[in-house]
């Protein structure tokens, strides 16, 4: 009684009698949309990898693998912090370096022993490595220290002289056992020492500081090559990032570069402008720049003053992360128009609490700045006085497709069709395939009508999909071609709301028949 996989068996040339069981898998794929929440963020740290993304999802786990925010230009963490305020919570982050980075690294005195950081980056000068006597005779402990870390602790290390800091290289570089694993904040070279152990405590950084290696970051460094090793932004591909952004940078020369990558990656990119902007550079670096992309949104240059708590000061950073993280914490039908945005304590513009400045954005201002694809994050928005985004649109000037909703909608679809569409590839084509995929396309955007992120004004259905052979002739299929021709209408975005209000003394009103039920 054997039993096959679907096709893995010649139905039609069995010569032994017997019970054959062929195994037939669900014929209607179900597709799960991809996630939109994940924020790619691109900048400098002082502490990490360098050019590799690593999962981020918390600013604890951010402070553990790259250290703390630090208050400077292209700070990674900055950035994550405004975003995680905004409820984001989960992040592909990549470090980046001018090259000039360097690992805190010591030796005990007299001896040829380098205890190095496991990173670059000056939160290695922090590290501290101390030898005592271990739990039982004879033997060493070494404790690796750094603030905010659980220790390590590397027990019972036996031997003298060369064997025993043999030993304890070993022990530190490839752990001591599956409870006390390699090291993950230091390495150790025995540098062939001899001397016998003798207790101590070692700052690392006294031979060699650990160095960030930022004073030479900028554009190039950050946007990165896209290669065999990528680095800065393009070590985002694949990531599955729906919304990315690199720190603070605000030249114009990298912004279509960043539209381009957010095309092919299906990122939505943002962007922004510099920090004190006026309004009639801002439209002038746009027009300069060329940028002109439902793939990136762009922010105006009036940066925003944000309470740091690591750093125990209120600082300028850009609007950045505040957008990502509030876009990463809704569903892709939404605008962030009229959204509050939370941390804000002012603007450039606005001024700071207790300074006496509260300057808000004139019509003609914001009509200026959204009319050439900028979007700015201010104080009024249409349902109070809270900080938000003002526009909700991205940098495209084509009116059907600049809002925030039109671009995460579509990567969104696009995404999901890319993730889950190719288990139809090397099938044979025929009436049943032709109508598993547009049952399995009907059953993906029927989920999406069924929960509110597409709809219609008047309840008609808001999408097609075509898969048979009227768009599949026989002249294509024999080629190995199959098509199938989507059509789905999104749902618009309330940007102008209009009410006509007739009032006065002489005004007749005409009598207004409710609906049953309903109060007079």
């Amino acid at each position: 009684m054997p039993v096959f996989q679907q096709g893995g068996i010649n139905t039609t040339a069995l010569i032994v009698p017997d019970l054959y069981v062929q195994v037939v898998p669900p014929q209607n794929l179900i597709l799960n949309g991809v996630p939109t929440n994940i924020v790619g963020m691109v900048g400098t740290a002082s502490w990490g990898p360098a050019g590799e993304p690593v999962i981020i999802s918390t600013m604890a786990d951010y402070n553990a693998t790259f250290g703390p925010v630090v208050a400077r230009q292209f700070d990674m963490g900055t950035q994550v912090a405004t975003a995680v305020q905004q409820g984001a919570q989960d992040f592909r982050c990549v470090r980046v370096t001018d090259g000039t980075d360097t690992a805190a690294q010591s030796s005990p005195q007299g001896s040829t022993v380098t205890f190095t950081a496991m990173f670059t980056g000056s939160l290695g000068n922090q590290l501290v490595v101390t030898l005592q006597p271990g739990s039982k005779n004879s033997t060493w402990r070494l404790v690796v220290g750094l603030a905010g870390a659980r220790p390590e602790l590397y027990d019972n290390i036996a031997g003298t002289g060369a064997a025993f800091w043999l030993n304890l290289a070993t022990a530190v570089n490839a752990g001591q056992d599956p409870q006390r694993g390699p090291s993950r904040l230091i390495t150790v070279n025995a540098g062939g020492a001899t001397v016998p152990p003798a207790a101590f405590s070692l700052s690392l950084g006294n031979t060699v500081p650990g160095t960030d290696g930022v004073a030479g970051v900028a554009t190039s460094q950050l946007i990165g090559q896209d290669g065999t090793a990528r680095t800065g932004l393009y070590a985002l591909r694949g990531q599955g990032c729906g919304i990315a952004l690199i720190a603070d940078a605000a030249d114009p020369a990298g912004w279509t570069l960043q539209a381009a990558f957010g095309l092919q990656e299906g990122a939505y990119m943002i962007l922004t402008g510099a920090s004190g902007q006026t309004i009639q550079n801002a439209i002038s670096a746009v027009h300069a720049s060329g940028l002109d992309s439902y793939s990136a949104k762009l922010m105006f240059g009036d940066w925003l003053w944000w309470s740091d708590q690591t750093n125990a000061t209120i600082r300028l950073v850009s609007p950045q992360g505040f957008v990502a993280g509030r876009l990463a914490n809704l569903s892709p039908e939404q605008s962030s128009l009229n959204k509050p945005i939370y941390g804000v304590l002012g603007s450039q513009n606005f001024g700071v609490p207790g300074s006496g400045q509260a300057t808000a954005y004139s019509v003609a201002d914001l009509s200026a700045l959204l009319s050439v694809g900028l979007d700015i994050i201010c104080n009024p928005q249409p349902a109070g006085s809270f900080w938000g985004v003002r526009g909700g649109r991205n940098s495209s000037s084509n009116v059907s497709t600049n809002g925030d909703n039109y671009t995460r909608l579509t990567n969104y679809i696009a995404a999901t069709l890319s993730a889950g569409m190719g288990l139809y590839v090397g099938q044979v084509i025929n009436a049943t395939l032709l109508r598993r995929i547009r049952a399995t396309l009907l059953s993906f955007l029927q989920n999406m009508l069924n929960q509110g992120m597409l709809g219609s004004v008047t309840g008609a259905l808001p999408f097609s999909v075509i898969c048979d052979a009227s768009n599949n002739p026989a002249s294509r299929t024999g080629l190995g071609y199959v098509q199938a021709d989507i059509q789905v209408q999104y749902q618009a975005i309330n940007k102008i709301f209009l009410i006509n209000l007739e009032g006065g003394q002489t005004v007749s009103v005409s009598t207004q028949t409710l609906p049953s039920g309903q109060p007079a």
